[in-house]
């Protein structure tokens, strides 16, 4: 991240904590910028929310329903990026190493298979593998309310658990999370090289 970026979001967000009541749409118009692949990581918006929400416990709802709106329309936007702008996304710069041509029919068929199951995996894995998977459901024309319906389930479970335990546990379960998300990403590489194994295999066995 650029120092005058971080320095920005850093500023923001003491902004947010010195004026409770913009914080929740400060929150939510930061993580639309994520949406866009910019570095904003949702995983501190969340800390930030929570913690704001302990010290200032009648804005709770607000600030929850601020970082949980702005973590799914974040989640919109980078689709939609993928659906609309289709293979000239390749041509943007802050796109065009994220997501390969060649993966998307990939990962697309493992999204047919598997559903909601790559979503809900997905919103556990760190930014740019989370954000790539978003675009790629969007290159791979996945349908528009499957995506959104598939996503507002996953979305409500990752931030309901997040919000959760910073708020009861703050920094004691930061590096929990962080092997956390480390062990489902494993998991979840390791589900893709499974499939397309599979489907290699599959597709040799009927060419035979």
């Amino acid at each position: 991240m650029l120092p005058f970026y971080k320095g920005l979001m850093e500023e923001l967000l003491q902004f947010a904590g010195t004026n409770i009541h913009l914080a929740p749409l400060i929150i939510f118009s930061l993580l639309l910028l994520a949406g866009f692949n910019l570095p904003v990581s949702e995983d501190l918006m969340l800390f930030t929310s929570a913690i704001l929400a302990v010290k200032n416990p009648e804005h709770l709802w607000p600030l929850f329903i601020g970082v949980f709106a702005g973590a799914y329309f974040s989640d919109l936007i980078a689709y939609s990026l993928g659906r609309f702008l289709g293979p000239k996304l390749w041509n943007i710069k802050m796109f065009a190493k994220m997501v390969k041509p060649e993966q998307v029919d990939k990962v697309s068929a493992f999204y047919k298979k598997y559903g909601v199951i790559t979503l809900i995996l997905g919103r556990f894995i760190p930014f740019g593998v989370r954000n790539a998977l978003f675009i790629t459901a969007g290159l791979g024309k996945m349908r528009f309310l499957k995506f959104a319906l598939s996503d507002l389930l996953a979305c409500t479970i990752s931030c309901s658990i997040f919000f959760y335990l910073y708020f009861n546990f703050g920094e004691k379960v930061i590096d929990i999370i962080k092997k956390g998300n480390m062990v489902i990403f494993a998991v979840f590489i390791t589900f893709i090289i499974y499939y397309l194994f599979n489907k290699k295999r599959s597709t040799a066995s009927k060419s035979a």
